[in-house]
């Protein structure tokens, strides 16, 4: 009798997930951005879910709930219902959270079901326009000739930006003085004002400027020229091989989110990067359309926090 009340509720429940997934969307979808409004999350965030609106003729809403470093807006969602309708967004900087932390509010392999990543954008070198460094050789025999001279800024210890300047130093030999600001956009007014040497960002945050020509690059990872930047070299093409840090825009679910939701989550997000509109809005921002399904996310998750851990070993950084 156990044995059929048991195989009675298996059934119920499997009939209960097919039945969801079937419906799914039924309600409005939350979308909760770990950050503040305007970056680069929080706009491609935007507009993906602008169109998985479109798709499914449900309501796709984006939540900011930031504080550090994205670990609140992170939780949040871990202990939210996992039922396909509340979702988190995130870039790179999930991969850096455990080199950052010396605990976590929640468990970083595994209270997230990674399930697509899009919109892959370059971190650039950028310089002032009127900067004495016309190209990356320039900048790195300027630093290696005064190690701790030059100095280049960030939204904060511990960022993405943070760590990828670190890896260019690593990569080429050359020591950098780091300046940390209290976001992204303050580093980018201390490029343009003159008060550091050099940024590495994301090319949807510095586009604008180079665009206004205030500021120039002298190259960006990823392995072409972007569209948007025909004139920017790769950094291959400068003369660094191997330094291939690319931002990228994801959605996670919790834990427990039935797979067909999920499933059926990530053939939305795969027809939307399909679309010319979501292609033309990649390439105008200096990104690059792509789709990461759910098992080479959660693959290339793995990868990149393995790397980071790397840099972090090699960084004068200390764990929150």
């Amino acid at each position: 009798m156990n044995t059929l009340r048991t195989l009675a509720a298996v059934a119920l429940l499997a009939a209960a997930a097919s039945a969801h997934s079937q419906t799914w969307p039924a309600k409005p979808v939350r979308i909760v951005v770990p950050y503040p409004p305007g970056g680069a999350v929080d706009v491609v965030t935007r507009k993906m879910a602008a169109r998985l609106q479109e798709q499914t003729g449900q309501t796709f809403f984006v939540e900011n709930k930031a504080g550090a470093t994205g670990t609140i807006g992170i939780a949040s969602v871990v202990q939210s219902a996992p039922d396909g309708y509340t979702l988190v967004a995130n870039d790179t900087t999930y991969a850096l959270l455990p080199h950052i932390f010396r605990k976590l509010p929640f468990d970083h392999d595994k209270d997230l079901l990674p399930v697509g990543a899009f919109v892959f954008a370059p971190m650039a070198l950028a310089v002032r326009n009127d900067s004495a460094w016309k190209s990356l050789d320039d900048l790195l025999k300027a630093a290696r000739a005064e190690p701790g001279k030059l100095n280049y800024g960030t939204g904060g210890a511990g960022t993405m930006p943070h760590f990828a300047s670190e890896a260019l130093g690593i990569a080429t030999g050359a020591r950098f003085m780091h300046i940390p600001f209290k976001g992204a956009g303050e580093a980018t007014q201390a490029l343009l004002s003159g008060t550091i040497d050099f940024q590495i960002a994301s090319t949807p945050g510095i586009i604008g400027q180079v665009k206004g020509g205030t500021a120039r690059l002298l190259a960006i990872s990823g392995e072409r020229r972007l569209p948007a930047l025909p004139q920017v070299p790769t950094f291959a093409e400068a003369g660094l091989k191997g330094y291939g840090v690319v931002n990228f825009t994801g959605l996670w679910a919790p834990k427990g989110t039935p797979a067909d939701v999920t499933a059926r989550l990530q053939q939305e997000i795969a027809t939307a990067m399909a679309s010319a509109d979501m292609r033309a809005y990649s390439e105008s921002i200096g990104a690059e359309p792509g789709l990461w399904d759910a098992a080479a996310f959660a693959r290339n998750l793995r990868e990149r926090t393995a790397y980071w851990g790397k840099v972090a070993a090699n960084t004068a950084f200390e764990k929150q």
